[in-house]
């Protein structure tokens, strides 16, 4: 037997042709659900090899019954969060014997999230994973049908039928804007990050820790979570007098916000202090290097596979402790002293 090559992907018609059987009996060899002939068997590997033939992943799945992709919606794959969390649910997933399939929800309106949803629930999914980072994340996780096995990343426990691995983005603002306050500064400015459409846990935890101390609470800037908008950011802060420590969103606003300061004639932190959030693999490197609050997103990728499998095996996942520390760099320092004294 020779198989002639294909100008297309070959599909299991083209190999049962070649091999001489029926469909029905190529989706037998492939499954191992029913007993084939060894003759049948050896003729239908020899006509998959010849052809070049991969199954098909949905196929294969409505055959068997089991379904090896773990879906993952997301709103970004680029920015340190968002990249390090998936890098921790494709080496869990991995390890489990499953793969990942990523969908990126492009914008926030009802369109784009349902196209996102739709498509990734297009694959044979064992559950789907939600980065509940931003609004689309939010809305995507909202949009997800009932039935489908569902696990989350998140700064907030939310609906409580969703397990989510947490980051504690409230206590995170909270240490940051304490440890400002206690180098002497009187308050803290802060350069927002978007949330998930509502205040970020980051924003509300730098203005309770503000007002607890009775400091004065500055309107925060926002930005889009780009170095190029803490930029910006900065160089609106550079024209008062009364800025002598900010507080970042996430470390890549932080690293715009101190060439911004730097370029308006400021020092970093002789003039004002700056921190940032999420210790960027940059932030030690970036001159000054940055204080941030640490948090390890790959754990928390990892956990959320966890709480996925469990939910599919009905086995209860115990998640660690979120690793949430201070890291003290180069880029703070008291207030510099009031001419005269």
């Amino acid at each position: 037997m020779t198989a002639r090559p294909l100008k297309r992907p070959p599909v299991l018609a083209d190999v049962a042709r070649a091999a001489g059987v029926s469909v029905p009996t190529v989706s037998r060899v492939l499954s191992g659900a029913t007993r084939v002939s060894e003759d049948k068997r050896v003729q239908v590997m020899r006509a998959i090899e010849e052809l070049g033939y991969h199954p098909n992943a949905a196929a294969r799945a409505l055959v068997t019954g089991q379904r090896s992709i773990i879906g993952v919606l997301t709103g970004d794959t680029t920015r340190y969060g968002y990249a390090s969390t998936i890098q921790g649910i494709e080496e869990a997933a991995r390890s489990a014997g499953l793969v990942v399939a990523i969908t990126v929800v492009g914008a926030a309106d009802e369109e784009a999230v349902r196209a996102a949803v739709g498509l990734a629930l297009g694959q044979p999914l064992a559950g789907v994973i939600v980065l509940e980072f931003d609004i689309q994340g939010s809305r995507a996780l909202a949009a997800l049908p009932d039935t489908v096995a569902v696990a989350a990343v998140s700064s907030t426990a939310g609906n409580r039928r969703i397990p989510r691995a947490l980051f504690d983005d409230h206590q995170g603002g909270w240490d940051a804007t304490n440890y400002l306050l206690g180098l002497g500064h009187r308050t803290v400015h802060h350069v927002a990050v978007p949330g998930s459409g509502r205040p970020s846990g980051r924003m509300l935890g730098w203005r309770e820790a503000l007002k607890a101390a009775g400091a004065p609470v500055p309107r925060p800037l926002e930005t889009d979570w780009t170095a190029r908008s803490g930029y910006d950011a900065a160089l609106k802060l550079a024209k008062r007098d009364d800025v002598t420590a900010v507080l970042c969103g996430n470390d890549e606003v932080a690293f715009g916000v101190i060439k911004g300061l730097q370029d308006a004639g400021l020092r970093v932190p002789d003039d004002i202090s700056v921190a940032g959030f999420d210790d960027h693999p940059l932030a030690q490197l970036w001159t000054p290097a940055l204080t941030t609050m640490a948090q390890d997103f790959a754990e928390l990728g990892r956990s959320a596979v966890g709480f996925l499998l469990g939910r599919l095996t009905g086995d209860q996942f115990e998640a660690p402790s979120a690793n949430l520390h201070l890291v003290v760099r180069d880029s703070t320092a008291p207030p510099r002293p009031a001419p005269g004294l």
